[in-house]
């Protein structure tokens, strides 16, 4: 951000002025002024309760202060600030994530797959600004959390407070394709796009996934079906959001990488095997590059001003000298 102004001789006219009214203040007043002391013949010369000089430097200091300000709001001051500003719509994706307790499971280099997961969402979005991107949760049902959006601190901050378990102990995958697909059916967006994240087999909701994925390739979208995890015995550690108990231990992973490879070609989709925290990281970048789409931007200038505050600060300035040399100077001299 800078600061410009829409009249800059005005500023200097003013600094100019301040300079010169200093310079007759300083070197020339002292030249013209004679020196009476007030006080009875012969007696002490009268002393006022205060210190006289600094209370004038003071009042000079605050005149020059707030002629300055003036000259400087009539320079027109402003803010300025460059915008990027996107001249072509991005791609509309929507994430849909599962937030079973599974999810949970602690195979990710020392993390879950669901907080690995949440961070990978995150940096998709923040490294393609232009697209609008959404989210929608499956458990036990599937809800719609943020629609398609730019807004990238509304998305953030649902991420930040989604929890495991949230939608129960479930996992209505049918349910979350059919939502992400309602919500793409009227996309004029030029590219479309769903990413299911989970780690589980359908087992809950009404509507089978494998339909749901056939839905959404009607609106156009693309489908990606990540498998997060392995098989095997995997430690757990979650607080459930609504006991607020932690549930802690281990399960058995039972990962069908096949019935997710069935739901990603019912939807002429891709499916992406991602048994660690690289591998699941690569799925993402198979997502970026699979959905590229051309972006073009520029640059707008915003201005704001900021005339008002100076002159305000002027006026305050000026009725500080006068109340000064009225009210307490001109009390005792």
């Amino acid at each position: 951000m800078n600061i410009g102004f829409e009249r800059p001789i005005l500023l200097f006219a003013g600094a100019v002025i301040v300079f010169l009214c200093f310079v007759i203040s300083r070197f020339l007043k002292g030249a013209f002024t004679l020196v009476i002391p007030l006080g009875p013949p012969g007696g002490s010369p009268f002393k006022p309760p205060f210190n006289v000089e600094f209370l004038v430097r003071t009042i000079r200091v605050l005149d020059m202060a707030g002629i300055f300000a003036l000259f400087l709001a009539a320079a027109g001051p402003a803010f300025i600030s460059t915008e990027l500003v996107w001249l072509n719509r991005g791609a509309d994706i929507l994430f849909v994530v599962d937030v079973s307790p599974s999810m949970a499971g602690i195979d990710m280099n020392g993390r879950s797959r669901f907080d690995v997961a949440r961070d990978l969402v995150r940096n998709f979005a923040a490294e393609r600004p232009s697209d609008a991107i959404g989210l929608v949760a499956v458990g036990n049902d599937a809800s719609l959390l943020v629609p398609p959006t730019i807004d990238r601190s509304a998305l953030f901050s649902r991420l930040e407070s989604l929890r495991i378990g949230e939608l129960g102990d479930g996992t209505a995958l049918g349910m979350g394709l059919g939502i992400a697909a309602l919500h793409l059916q009227n996309s004029t967006a030029p590219r479309r796009a769903v990413a299911l994240i989970t780690d589980g087999e359908n087992n809950a909701g009404a509507i089978h996934p494998e339909t749901a994925a056939a839905a959404l390739q009607n609106t156009g979208a693309s489908l990606w079906v990540i498998g997060v995890g392995g098989g095997g015995e995997i430690p757990i550690d979650y607080v459930d959001p609504v006991t607020r108990i932690r549930r802690t231990g281990t399960f058995d992973s039972r990962f069908n990488s096949e019935s997710l490879r069935s739901i990603a070609q019912s939807g002429d989709g891709q499916y992406i095997s991602a048994p660690s925290a690289e591998a699941f990281s690569l799925a993402f970048s198979r997502i970026n590059e699979g959905e590229m789409i051309i972006r073009r931007s520029g640059t707008i200038n915003r201005t704001r001003s900021f005339r008002i505050p100076l002159m305000i600060t002027a006026l305050i300035l000026i009725c500080a000298a006068r109340f000064i040399r009225r009210y307490i100077l001109g009390a005792f001299l």
